[in-house]
């Protein structure tokens, strides 16, 4: 399904903590204002308020989100003054989109070739 992506996760015997830990990481991308959110940060850093802008949304939505792609470890904090940065800490989460929306397109490409 991702080929040219290793799935360690799909290894054999895997403790059931480590499931957890890696099905928590696919729940904090199960929200739509968080793939957003990802998006908007792989351009760079971001504050919240540039963020609540981009959104059209209320600060303390995108601060729930926020809260959850940090704790999932998708996500770093860094505190300037008043202000607060986000950015992406691990980038490794752009193959993995690239990989399922590479798969969207194929799925999307395939009906329409049997619909003509």
């Amino acid at each position: 399904m991702f080929s040219g992506i290793s799935l360690p996760f799909m290894a054999k015997n895997l403790p059931p903590q480590t499931i957890e830990l890696i099905a928590e990481r696919f729940r904090a991308l199960g929200e739509p204002v968080r793939l957003q959110i990802l998006m908007a940060l792989r351009e760079g850093e971001r504050t919240v308020s540039d963020l609540v802008e981009l959104q059209g949304t209320s600060q303390a939505n995108i601060s729930k989100h926020l809260q959850v792609l940090t704790a999932s470890g998708f996500l770093k904090r860094r505190k300037q003054g008043l202000n607060v940065f986000y950015a992406i800490s691990d980038k490794e989460i752009f193959n993995m989109c690239e990989a399922v929306c590479g798969n969207i397109r194929k799925q999307a490409e395939a009906r329409a070739k049997l619909l003509g």
